[in-house]
């Protein structure tokens, strides 16, 4: 299974290099049934794979001036702020929080991955639906980060908890507000969200640092692993159009979020 679980982290680096998103999805299950990772420990792994995977994916982007760092500032400013306070006095009073819903007891994790499916449906429609020709015009995203500035700011406080409770980069939640808010084409996008994936959990993983003892092994061979593939979704990406890619990251994250509410309500 474990060969398994080194081949899939080869796809992580794909889905992270041809959409910029998906990596902390993926990884957390990999390493939970296929490599026998505790699911705690898993989600804080994913956390150093995937940062470490997307941050030589964003260098590699900004080689080709594909990433915008006002974007960057924007969400990355105040998702560390989030992450830290989530990671650090949220997160451990939470561990035993559960409630009941008629006669089904619903406890702190479950409750967590459905809203974070929720959040996933809303991001898939709005990238599926809006089937609006993009555009790399500099006015019109000046324009739209002086009017969507505070909304970008509020999105970017979301991620940071999202990562923070969930080990996830915020990927789905990124990409979506940079093309529909600030108008950025979605290869540039997909950069951009590359670089910020990188802050929030390479900074997620240093929060959580002594918390666990972790399997060096492991991560090292499945990060190299990543980022191989993160080099050959970059080069796949290239020769996609931009409102292709949109689409189908859009029904990406649908499927995604699918899964996760059958296996949460159903598959318990």
């Amino acid at each position: 299974m474990e060969i398994i679980g080194y081949i899939a982290s080869i796809l992580i680096g794909l889905s992270l290099g041809m959409i910029g998103s998906g990596g902390s999805i993926l990884t957390v299950p990999v390493l939970v049934y296929l490599m026998h990772v505790n699911p705690s420990l898993a989600t804080t792994s994913s956390l150093f794979i995937v940062g470490t995977t997307s941050l030589i994916g964003g260098l590699r982007a900004y080689s080709k001036e594909l990433v915008d760092f006002k974007a960057v500032t924007v969400f990355g400013i105040p998702s560390i702020v989030t992450i830290f306070i989530t990671r650090h006095f949220i997160l451990p009073e939470l561990r035993d929080m559960h409630f009941t819903v008629g006669s089904i007891i619903v406890s702190r994790d479950v409750f967590l991955m459905i809203v974070f499916a929720i959040l996933m449906l809303a991001a898939s429609f709005s990238m599926i639906i809006n089937s609006r020709a993009e555009t790399g015009d500099d006015i019109q995203r000046q324009i739209a980060t002086s009017h969507k500035g505070w909304l970008l700011l509020l999105l970017g406080l979301l991620v940071g908890i999202v990562t923070g409770f969930l080990g996830a980069g915020g990927g789905f939640l990124i990409i979506p507000s940079l093309v529909l808010f600030l108008k950025l084409p979605m290869k540039t996008a997909i950069g951009t969200s590359l670089f910020i994936i990188a802050i929030n959990s390479l900074l997620g993983f240093l929060f959580s640092l002594k918390q666990f003892e972790y399997n060096w092994t492991i991560l090292i061979v499945f990060t190299v692993l990543a980022i191989v593939g993160i080099f050959i979704g970059g080069k796949l990406a290239e020769k996609v159009p931009n409102t292709s890619l949109r689409k189908g990251f859009g029904w990406f994250v649908l499927v995604m979020a699918v899964y996760i509410f059958i296996k949460e309500l159903f598959l318990k």
